[in-house]
Parts: structure tokens; sequence; C-alpha cells
């Protein structure tokens, strides 16, 4: 019998969704080999589901915009605490656009993950200011700012004080968009609840077609994992897999100081670029993953550096994905204060002095100007 033709019969026992083996990130993905070789009368699993009952790994699946729309509409008509996950280093291209009106009068707990990699240097009184501070300009009135870390078994249980602080019984919602370590996050929320409180059973986590993951907590209430929605503003959705390891910081990032005169130019691999227009000669630190090689050189000769290098020694993305690679947009900021210029999905460069710059990203990744936070 043809695959195809299995795989109509079929559907996955979990989650409900209906089996196929053509896409493995778009749900019911499983691989043919397991499907052609497996016994079509047993229970049948998504390989999601299947390391979800096996292994307790949460892996994340993007929804498209109509069936986001639905999941936020489906909060919207509960009386529950909304937690939405953020990424630190992307905070603009990660926080859910419109998340306010679906929220109602339910409570928002904004949290920014990934604090272990901030440089020590940071202060994150401040960060939190400047997330609380964005997210108003966006609508969104959060209860509290919290940063935490998947890594740090102190930071889930000081998430997990704030969860059981603002949600008074009620369920959770756990939402954000795909690249922002949500799924980490709760796979590490499930390890520390279940070794130390036993509050959630992980024996099973029954889900539906729109792939939330229901854990059952110790009162009665649930807490929700939602699929990750996709964010097209985000610098990851223009790189391969292999290279998203290259601009995702995996240890603590270490400051990059440079001294330049006026009328030069800094790369960021082939992913942005950097201009020092005007100004006195000062120095800039850029906070950036360190695996990301950084170039100076001219700006007077930076146009003709990029289309010679780019691919090769100005890399991510690689030669053979400029196809698909966006041209570079032009931002351009007259610094009268200690600033950050926020490269969303990369990092920033701290401008100290006063000085006229610009920065360059893949046109729809924002770029933007934010108070010094170290």
């Amino acid at each position: 019998m043809a695959l195809e033709a299995i795989e109509e019969k079929l559907h996955c026992i979990g989650c409900g969704v209906v089996i196929q083996t053509r896409d493995s990130k778009k749900l019911g993905y499983m691989p043919s080999k397991t499907l052609e070789t497996g016994d079509n009368d047993k229970e049948i699993y998504c390989q999601r589901c299947f390391r979800l009952r096996h292994y307790n790994e949460i892996q994340d699946v993007s929804l498209t915009d109509d069936d986001f729309l639905h999941l936020l509409n489906e909060i919207g008509t509960k009386k529950a605490l909304i937690v939405n996950v953020v990424d630190i280093f992307n905070f603009s291209g990660s926080l859910i656009p419109g998340l306010h009106r679906f929220a109602g009068k339910n409570p928002v707990l904004l949290v920014g993950n990934k604090k272990d990699l901030l440089p020590k240097s940071l202060k994150a009184s401040r960060l939190r200011q400047w997330m609380k501070e964005r997210a108003y300009e966006e609508g969104l009135r959060p209860v509290d700012v919290l940063l935490t870390s998947a890594k740090k078994p102190q930071e889930i249980e000081e998430l997990l004080k704030k969860l059981e602080k603002y949600r008074k019984g009620l369920d959770v919602y756990i939402v954000g968009a795909t690249n922002v370590g949500k799924s980490t996050l709760i796979n590490a929320i499930i390890k520390k609840v279940v070794g130390v409180q036993e509050l959630i059973t992980t024996s099973r986590f029954p889900g539906t077609t729109l792939d939330k993951i229901e854990i059952p907590l110790a009162d009665g209430a649930k807490l929700f994992d939602t699929p990750g929605i996709i964010h097209r503003h985000q610098m990851a959705h223009y790189l391969h897999k292999k290279d998203l390891k290259i601009i995702a910081p995996q240890k603590e990032i270490k400051p990059k100081v440079y001294q330049l005169d006026p009328e030069q130019t800094l790369f960021l691999g082939g992913l942005a670029r950097f201009d020092f227009i005007q100004g006195c000669y000062q120095s800039f630190v850029v906070y950036v993953t360190n695996d990301l090689n950084i170039h100076r050189t001219k700006l007077m000769k930076a146009d003709e550096f990029y289309q010679k290098h780019l691919g090769s020694l100005l890399q991510p993305p690689r030669l053979e994905d400029l196809a698909d690679f966006p041209k570079l947009h032009r931002f351009e900021f007259s610094i009268k204060q200690p600033t950050d210029i926020v490269f969303a999905g990369l990092g920033w460069i701290s401008v100290k002095k006063k000085a006229v710059v610009a920065g360059y990203a893949p046109e729809g990744v924002n770029i933007i100007m934010r108070k010094a936070l170290v």
C-alpha cells in the first residue's frame, strides 16, 4: 500500500493530528521508515508526542497565523494567567503583536529568557525597566517583568514563585514566538517541579490538534504549553539551522571593544553593519555572540567590501544561502547620551559619546535605540 494511503488513515493518539512524513517542522510528522516498519494496528504517536511521552522532551512546533489567531481567541475567553516568554536578545522580534487585545482582563507576566547569557556588567534592573517600557509602548501592561534562565535551577524556582503569586489558582498559558527558548524553559519547569515539589505529573500530557500541551497542576488547574508563533521580523528566519548556533549565544557574552575613527565600519558577519559617521574618536562596545566574526573597514569602501566578501569572509549567510538572503536596510541615529544600538536577534553596540551612526540589518529586521544598559 502506498505511504500516502497509509497516512490518510492514521492520526496521532497523543494529539489527534493527522500523521504525515513530508515535513519535520509541521504537525504530525513521523519518519517514513518508522511508519513503514511499524504495526499500524497499534497506537501511533507523531514524533513530537513520542519524544514527549518517552523523554519528557517538548519540541517547538510553529503555527500558521490563522491557527495562532484561533489560539489567542481561545485564551481570551478563559480566566488564566498568561506568561509571555521573550528572548532578551531579541525583544522586539519576540514580543507577540497584539497580545494585549486578547488578554482582556487576564494578568500577563512578561518573562525574559536566557538571563545566563547576559554579560555580568549589565544591570538586570535596567533591563527589566526597559522591557516594561517597551511592553507599554506596545499596549501591554504586564503585572511583573522577570528575567530567567532554563539552565539555572534557582531561576526556575523564582519563576515558579511568580507563577503561584499571580495565577491565584487559575490556569497558566505560556505563549511565545519561535526561537525564544520557550520549550527548553517548559522542560526545566517540569524537571524542577517533578523532582522537588511533585506538583506536576509528567507520565502523560494530552494535547489538541493545535498541539497545545496540558500539564496538570496539583490544585486541579493546568499549565498549557502552546506552540511558538512565527514572528516574521526575526533574524533567525533568514538563516539555515547550521548558522543559528552561530548567532544564538550559548555562553555568557564577552564584550568586544573597538576604537574607531569617524567614517569607519564594523560588519557583524554578513548579517548586519554598523557605520560610525560623525563624532570624535571613541570606543564602541559590541555585545553579540562570541562566535560571530566582526570585521572592520573604511566607510567609503564598505559597500564594495560587503559585495565582494558576503558569504565568504562575511558569514553567515553562506554562499549557498545568498539567494534567499534579503538586502540590508539602513537606520540612522543621532546619539546624544550613552546609548545602545540594538540589532534584533543579534545583540547591541554601546555608544558612549555624541555621534551620528547608522545600522544595517536584513529588510524586516528592526534596529532600535535605547538608553545604555551597561
